[in-house]
């Protein structure tokens, strides 16, 4: 399957109708072809809890967040489509002071599902800090 936006496309389309996705953090769309996605959050205090590690709720909104890249570089800038699942498994601590990416992936889109995988590291090393499995609802077309 093709792209349906580019990265700069999805980040116009992102910036204008998902803006507090952008508040207070750096997020950067590396790449995204329409079955895959490269993700990275810059480093800030505010990821932290307390053991200097990035916290569970930053990485499940990244992970949250690439699929929704993946997913609309696929089909198209459709802004209603929303997350019906989304389960992760932290596996290491992501450490304090490094970026975190988020690398996603389609594994299934139908008409009204897609199922995707994401798996987050830290930028600090190559072993995964945590992997996630989400399924989105995309909205019928209408005529």
């Amino acid at each position: 399957m093709s792209a349906q936006m580019t990265v700069t496309e999805l980040e116009v389309f992102l910036h204008r109708e998902f803006p507090q996705m952008f508040q207070g953090t750096s997020i950067a769309i590396e790449h995204a072809d329409g079955r895959a996605c490269r993700i990275r959050e810059t480093y800030n205090d505010r990821m932290l809890r307390p053991g200097g590690t990035v916290s569970g709720p930053t990485l499940m909104a990244l992970a949250d967040f690439a699929m929704y890249v993946v997913l609309l570089s696929a089909i198209g800038p459709v802004g209603l489509a929303v997350t019906t699942n989304l389960n992760i498994n932290f596996l290491s601590k992501a450490p304090a002071g490094s970026d975190v990416i988020a690398e996603g992936r389609l594994l299934k889109l139908g008409k009204r599902l897609a199922v995707g995988e994401v798996t987050l590291y830290s930028a600090a090393g190559s072993e995964p800090v945590a992997h996630v499995t989400a399924t989105y609802s995309i909205p019928p077309k209408r005529n």
